[in-house]
């Protein structure tokens, strides 16, 4: 393995600036700001310029990003840029607010700036599971597909290994393998990203 792989995505992209890694970045980004602003009923071409600036903060700012070992540091970095971002959109909107569903969207910011929140935890939880999803696609075709097929059916589907073994003609113990492999590999590119 290539020290350029053995670094999580955050730390490629703090170190240098490398295309295909800002590509995988947006990729696995865009979309779930998109959804997320969607989901408040932010306007497609609203979203698309929210998106736009935050991704264009992100870039400009990742380097100076400083993990401080707590739990969530990173999403919670990207959700403070976000709120800022839409706040600042806002505002420079006044007299052509979005569709943002007006005082509840307003209200909507200000849970976002409490950690404690509905909002705050929907985030959270949204980030979550949304990055771990896109991040296991985007590593599925560094493993053979029989390796991956074990992990799906053990880690992702919860079956017992003996029957995705038997199915796959492995053992038992391959398929506990594979699982340690992809979840290995999984903490390593999203070290940062995702806490465990």
């Amino acid at each position: 393995m290539t020290e350029a792989t053995s670094l999580s995505l955050l730390q490629r992209l703090r170190a240098r600036h490398d295309s295909d890694d800002w590509a995988r970045f947006v990729a696995l980004y865009e979309p779930l700001l998109r959804h997320w602003l969607r989901r408040r009923e932010v306007l497609a071409h609203d979203a698309d310029d929210l998106v736009q600036n935050v991704m264009s903060v992100v870039v400009r700012r990742v380097p100076e990003f400083e993990h401080n070992g707590r739990t969530g540091a990173f999403r919670a970095w990207l959700k403070a840029i976000t709120f800022h971002c839409v706040r600042d959109y806002c505002r420079a909107r006044k007299n052509h607010p979005p569709g943002t569903g007006g005082s509840e969207f307003q209200g909507l910011l200000h849970s976002l700036a409490d950690p404690q929140s509905d909002a705050s935890r929907l985030w959270d939880e949204d980030h979550d599971r949304y990055v771990m999803k896109q991040m296991l696609e985007q590593l599925r075709d560094e493993f053979e597909p029989v390796t991956w097929r074990a992990f799906q059916g053990f880690a992702l589907q919860a079956r017992p290994a003996a029957e995705v073994a038997r199915e796959l003609g492995l053992t038992p113990n391959a398929v506990f393998i594979a699982k340690s492999r992809v979840l290995s590999r999984l903490r390593q590119e999203s070290a940062g990203l995702l806490d465990e």
